[in-house]
């Protein structure tokens, strides 16, 4: 009898632990991870700044983000992890007084996060506290975002090292301490979050007497490098040969396509500025060594002036379904008002507003980082580039135009196939006076949806211009008519990059010096 009994409650105790577990199972909808990070200094480096004067610094363990099932759940805190990094300067027995600095980054190790939220919420946060216990409200060119409740940096996708403080003064009469507090939150956004699942997140606090080099390498070396196979980051391999062969452009270009890829650069600013939109460009391609970019929004005359080939005519309706840009109100410009023939060596847009006018205004520093460049302007007729696909227009306008005319200049505009290449590769085959549908245009992340003029005459015609049609086809008018502009240039070869990871959050950063 006893027996029976022991067996019922072992029966009865199996039971309860399976219903446990399968409610556990069953309750995780949401990701959640576990965070490790400390605030106890595990090392210590010190710095003879003279023979008497000492600076030591002080960094805790670093914070680690990993899944643990046993914190899946719906409706849990938002999990956190935090970490700091102190300097203590002590001045020398003579005058009892010190001045140094000091560099502190976050350097983040891994990082396979994504968003899970069209929107793209916050999922990934950072918070700073500096040495006066006030939290860090503007940190380089990282975006500040208050999501599920929490404040911080968005983080959710960023790699490799960010700058907490550059430069910073510490100063001991006799001695003094400053503590850096780095937070890092996975939020809790109350939706399905697991797309996460089985992520990962390692950063450490870094802090130094010396500045540490930024960069990531040459800028165009790093882009290729994302490339292992077509449509894999959103790149494509135009050798001729791959994956979509004859449809390629066959030029050995590394090109971006399909509806929003990580293209996304800082030009003109380096921090907080990165979120203006003057300073945001989308990369076209890698041709050879060189970047190519174009503006992401069409440009202003606070770049391009107001003489040349200006018209106070603006765009003011910007309620177009079509239209993906941010500005109210857009500057139009004339292709070519001065001589009204499609010359584009003659174009007041280009001599006054583009290589003069926009040179002077985004500064000599990033000017210096623009290449000259040749551009093909010959042209071809209308039946041998938006009567046919993107390869033959490609070859029709680059390879073999009608007349073998070229301009060297740092400054242009888009290219009729860079416009078709930038589609994704089922729409390749598609003629480009074709494409104005919402499959074409969805799916083109270079269609902003006004009229946009290209770089391309019309040979056939002495002032006729292909240009960019608002439906997202392309056809020809009169230089004389005004459309919205964004100019388009190569990189020099030796640009490198510092930062980012090609959101348009988080924006590559080219590196200044």
């Amino acid at each position: 009898m006893d027996n029976l009994k022991n067996d019922k409650k072992i029966l009865f105790l199996s039971l309860l632990a399976v219903i446990t577990f399968i409610v556990v199972v069953v309750g995780a909808t949401y990701a959640y991870f576990v965070a490790q990070g400390g605030t106890s200094a595990n090392t210590n480096v010190n710095v003879q700044t003279n023979t008497t004067d000492a600076l030591s610094f002080q960094v805790g363990n670093p914070i680690n983000f990993s899944i643990n099932q046993e914190n899946f759940g719906q409706g849990m805190e938002s999990q956190r992890g935090s970490t700091i990094a102190s300097a203590t300067l002590t001045a020398n027995n003579a005058t009892n007084t010190a001045t140094e600095n000091y560099y502190v980054y976050l350097n983040i190790t891994s990082n396979d996060f994504e968003y899970t939220t069209e929107d793209e919420q916050a999922e990934l946060l950072l918070k700073v506290t500096d040495p006066d216990g006030t939290e860090v409200t503007t940190l380089g060119n990282l975006e500040r975002k208050t999501s599920g409740g929490e404040t911080g940096f968005d983080i959710t996708t960023a790699t490799g090292l960010i700058t907490i403080a550059a430069n910073y003064e510490i100063i001991a009469n006799p001695q003094t301490t400053q503590e850096w507090n780095v937070e890092i939150v996975f939020v809790n956004l109350d939706s399905d979050q697991n797309a996460n699942t089985g992520k990962s997140f390692s950063a450490e606090l870094i802090i130094q007497k010396e500045a540490m080099s930024t960069s990531l390498g040459n800028f165009a070396t790093y882009i290729t490098n994302l490339y292992t196979e077509d449509g894999v980051n959103d790149l494509y391999y135009h050798d001729g040969a791959g994956t979509y062969g004859t449809l390629e452009a066959g030029d050995n270009s590394y090109r971006y396509a399909g509806a929003n890829p990580n293209n996304y650069v800082c030009f003109g600013a380096t921090g907080a500025d990165c979120q203006n939109g003057d300073n945001q460009y989308r990369i076209i391609g890698v041709f050879g060594n060189q970047v190519k970019l174009i503006k992401h929004d069409y440009v202003g005359s606070n770049l391009l002036g107001t003489d040349g080939a200006y018209t106070s005519s603006t765009y003011s309706n910007t309620s177009s379904s079509y239209y993906k840009g941010s500005k109210t109100t857009i500057n139009r410009y004339y292709w070519n008002n001065s001589t009204n023939n499609n010359n584009w060596n003659e174009s007041n847009l280009n001599t006054v507003n583009l290589n003069t006018n926009y040179l002077n205004n985004v500064g000599s520093t990033w000017a210096s980082k623009i290449a000259e460049h040749t551009w093909r302007v010959g042209g071809n007729t209308s039946e041998n580039i938006f009567n046919v696909a993107v390869k033959s227009a490609y070859t029709n306008e680059i390879t073999s135009p009608a007349e073998a005319t070229t301009y060297n200049a740092k400054i242009g505009l888009m290219y009729v196939s860079d416009y078709g290449y930038a589609a994704s590769p089922e729409n390749w085959n598609t003629n480009m006076g074709l494409l104005n549908n919402d499959t074409n245009r969805n799916n083109n992340w270079m269609f902003m949806g006004l009229n946009e003029w290209t770089i391309s005459r019309q040979s056939d015609f002495i002032d006729r211009v292909f240009f960019l049609t608002d439906s997202g086809y392309v056809r020809t008018n009169y230089v004389s008519d005004v459309y919205g502009i964004r100019p388009s240039f190569y990189l020099a070869s030796t640009v490198e990059i510092s930062s980012g990871t090609g959101t348009s959050t988080d924006p590559y950063v080219l590196k200044v010096n």
